[in-house]
């Protein structure tokens, strides 16, 4: 085996944080931000004190330039684009319908216009709703209506133990129509893909940071911007959500099994324990850890914080995620060596509470 260093690392003393904590402010400060320093500085955790958890994300997918000057006139351009996406995607043909009324007849009928409904012989073939036509508004709609009812039921399902996502407070219905909004528009826009479940629990890190931007014009954007995020996000696992290459070596079967080699080169007593001894393969465990970004393993902060370090990867999420995943099996070898099937499996799929910092201190020893 490999050495790993399993003995957790010292507590950073609180002026090694005060420090940390200056220099990240000191890197976004800076006309043109270098993001080599960024990721290496967020790498090692954005402190919650700092307030600037939102501006680092964003700069660290890409969704902000790293030249301060262009952020206003970038977000101008990016904000109104899903606005047009909004306007275009999330209109049922009716509404559709309505405003093509509106905008072409007003002064003509007003009786019509007040209605909303267009004269018989004024509907072609293609706004029928009965129309099987593929460009037909109404086909479209009911193709995805069942896509819509699954996110539906998804985001109602995120997070119910926090009155961000769950409740009947007008702010956490908010939330909830945004994570909807974002990924019905997703998944028009990728028709390849459209959707999976699993994206609200990926999408929701990054509404939830947005949203709580103490810059309010941002948190009030956080919709649009998380979209755009989560877009930029999601293209680093794009094939792990995409069933046709499912066993391909680019798809989830193909990253679970770097994960198996990965747990080999550095701890081949466990994977040999854990794949031929007990039988307990990576797809058993490691499939949800892989495509929900280890959202469902740790409490919401830590999932977080362990974002922090993911994002920070300049080869994008991937190889960084992998290290962790690694680690976390490492953290728990010895009970690991010590189970059979049937508790090893419970253990890897009820991961028990672990220190965070003292995880991706391990994980960084793997690189």
């Amino acid at each position: 085996m490999a050495s790993s260093p399993r003995s957790p690392p010292p507590a950073p003393p609180p002026e090694f944080e005060i420090s940390r904590q200056s220099r990240l402010l000191a890197a976004l400060s800076k006309k043109v931000i270098d993001l080599d320093e960024l990721r290496m500085l967020a790498a090692q955790g954005v402190p919650d004190g700092a307030a600037v958890r939102p501006t680092v994300w964003k700069l660290l997918l890409g969704y902000l330039p790293n030249d301060r000057a262009l952020w206003e006139q970038e977000l101008a351009k990016k904000r109104s684009q899903y606005a047009a996406f909004k306007e275009e995607f999330l209109s049922n043909p009716m509404e559709i319908a309505r405003r093509q009324e509106l905008e072409g007849q007003a002064s003509e009928n007003a009786e019509h216009t007040n209605s909303g409904l267009l004269h018989r012989s004024e509907v072609t073939q293609e706004e029928h709703p009965l129309s099987l036509g593929k460009t037909s508004a109404w086909n479209q709609f009911f193709e995805y209506s069942e896509i819509m009812e699954q996110i539906d039921r998804d985001v109602k399902r995120t997070h119910p133990d926090m009155h961000f996502f769950c409740g009947d407070s007008s702010f956490a219905k908010s939330n909830q129509e945004s994570l909807k909004n974002i990924l019905i528009i997703f998944a028009k826009l990728n028709a390849g893909i459209r959707y999976v479940q699993g994206m609200n629990e990926i999408l929701a890190p990054l509404l939830f940071v947005f949203r709580n931007d103490p810059d309010d014009k941002n948190a009030n954007f956080a919709e649009a911007d998380s979209f755009f995020c989560f877009v930029e996000l999601l293209s680093g696992f794009r094939d792990n959500f995409c069933q046709k290459l499912d066993n391909s070596a680019v798809g989830i079967q193909g990253t679970l099994s770097k994960l198996s080699q990965l747990v080999a080169k550095y701890d081949g007593e466990l994977q040999r324990h854990l794949e031929i001894t007990t039988e307990v393969n990576p797809q058993f465990y490691a499939f949800r850890w892989i495509t929900l970004l280890l959202t469902q393993e740790f409490n919401f902060a830590d999932t977080i914080h362990i974002w922090d370090t993911l994002l920070s990867d300049p080869d994008g999420p991937q190889e960084t995620l992998l290290r962790i995943c690694c680690a976390m099996l490492i953290l728990v070898r010895k009970r690991l060596l010590a189970g059979d099937f049937t508790s090893n499996l419970k253990l890897l799929q009820n991961y028990p509470p672990t220190n965070i910092s003292h995880l991706l201190y391990v994980a960084n020893k793997l690189h």
